[in-house]
């Protein structure tokens, strides 16, 4: 049997501790990193104690999808490493994962090194990411970056100017080697050539003076997200590779994802924060392309189905955060001889939210009634640490896992405004919001990266961390 420490590097006192199934009032020793011992209250020592009475100790959030420093839409997306690991550790945050996108006609290790470089001693956490497989020639470096610790691989049915699209027979063959060489394949799930077809129609100045920022919803009906879910669904239960569908927003969506694990076909689906709680009423206001996002948000009906599945058909919760200016977000204006309009096209489509991520979760479903506080952790933590292969290190408090904490009090509230975010974007989605669930104090590997709700410590912190699926 291990043998540890008397006097601990760092002990928890009287939280709250709370995983995806147990909750008890305690203290948990550290030393070295890790998580050594839990035990009855105020009967740890530590070199250095952190008082956490009437305080929940959770795990530390994983948010599985993130776009930081992203050259997307003619612009790059406002929040880098630096801004994004300091919005996400005041936000209970503890792990980044990112998507590694080829730069064109460049390799998955090409995009590996770069972003190595984007996130290297700029983090306050922990950092990974998916690669994106935007070329046929990709295929063959799967392997290899499975060996290499990156198991996860992303392909988008859309985007096809952008140059990062994958067809059905790309998607196939990747399912198939998903199933051979223990990977995982997450779906941006929409139908291109409808959508294609949609926007053309409605892409003429007098429409676009009439309805401006609405046309974003108006040319994303539901069923462009549906059968491309169904689409991907099917490649997944024909191939058996595992499929994970990112940023699910509809309700046909969660019914497909639901029937299809109901047959057994291994496919998995996260939502994000802002598909619980903004609806496609934002569009219709003066500033309505600022949400824009894609997919977009969608109806009140589609929000409840969402909040309905959570921790059933929907696994995880994440942000699919990509952070622009209200400068950037203007991009979409046109001049011309009647004094302009807005072509929705045009817009840079991404919403800020890692400071918000486990604050919306706590406020809108531990507070009122819809979650209990351990499904939460269940979303946040420990099934996206077994799902993204981090399960064997994070995502739960026990001893041999790492000190990833957020010390949550639960009488400290922020009325949102982007001035007391961490986040460099000047506007919020979630603005006005009164939101409760913002970390104290977060521990990454045993290291505070927040005290009283403030960044501190060293930007080198945060490492590449290995992730292998089981």
């Amino acid at each position: 049997m291990p043998t540890f420490p008397a006097m601990f590097d760092l002990v928890i006192r009287n939280g709250s501790i709370t995983t995806a199934t147990t909750t008890t009032v305690g203290d948990i020793g550290i030393a070295s990193g890790l998580i050594r011992e839990l035990a009855a209250p105020d009967t740890l020592s530590g070199q250095e104690t952190i008082d956490a009475s009437g305080m929940h100790v959770l795990p530390g959030a994983i948010d599985v999808h993130v776009h930081l420093e992203l050259p997307f839409c003619g612009t790059v997306s406002c929040d880098d490493f630096e801004s994004g690991s300091r919005a996400a550790a005041c936000g209970g945050i503890t792990t980044l994962i990112d998507f590694a996108i080829p730069a064109s006609g460049g390799t998955l290790r090409d995009a590996h090194e770069t972003w190595l470089q984007k996130a290297r001693n700029r983090s306050l956490v922990d950092f990974s990411w998916h690669m994106a497989i935007t070329r046929d020639e990709h295929l063959e470096e799967i392997g290899t970056m499975i060996r290499q610790g990156l198991p996860t691989f992303k392909e988008f049915m859309i985007y096809e100017s952008e140059g990062w699209n994958s067809d059905d027979g790309r998607m196939f063959r990747t399912l198939e080697m998903m199933a051979d060489l223990n990977g995982m394949l997450l779906v941006h799930a929409e139908s291109s050539k409808v959508l294609d077809e949609l926007i053309r129609r409605h892409h003429h100045p007098e429409l676009m003076r009439e309805h401006g920022a609405r046309l974003h919803p108006i040319t994303r009906p539901n069923f462009i997200e549906a059968e491309a879910i169904e689409r991907a669904i099917h490649w997944c239960s024909v191939t058996g590779g595992r499929l994970y569908i990112v940023h699910m927003s509809t309700a046909e969506g969660a019914d497909l994802v639901a029937a299809a694990r109901k047959r057994g076909v291994p496919v998995l689906a996260e939502t994000c924060a802002q598909y619980l709680c903004l609806d496609d009423s934002v569009f219709a206001n003066p500033d309505g392309h600022l949400f824009a996002c894609c997919p977009q948000v969608k109806s009140r009906t589609d929000i409840e189905r969402l909040w309905q599945g959570l921790c059933r058909e929907v696994s995880v919760v994440s942000t699919d955060t990509c952070s622009f200016t209200r400068s950037q977000k203007g991009m979409w204006f046109v001049e011309d001889a009647q004094g302009g309009y807005g072509d929705w096209t045009k817009i840079p489509m991404g919403l800020p939210g890692l400071d918000t991520l486990l604050p919306l979760l706590y406020t809108l479903g531990v507070e009122s009634g819809r979650l209990t506080l351990n499904q939460l952790v269940s979303l946040l933590s420990s099934t996206p640490a077994g799902v993204m292969g981090l399960g064997h290190i994070k995502g739960d408090i026990r001893p041999g896992l790492h000190a990833d904490l957020a010390l949550i009090d639960p009488e400290y509230r922020v009325t949102i405004s982007p001035e007391k975010l961490q986040s460099r974007c000047d506007w919020s989605p979630y603005t006005g919001m009164n939101l409760a669930g913002f970390a104290h104090t977060t521990l990454v590997r045993g290291v505070p990266v927040v005290r009283d709700h403030r960044p501190v410590g060293a930007l080198s912190h945060g490492r590449f961390t290995e992730r292998r699926l089981v």
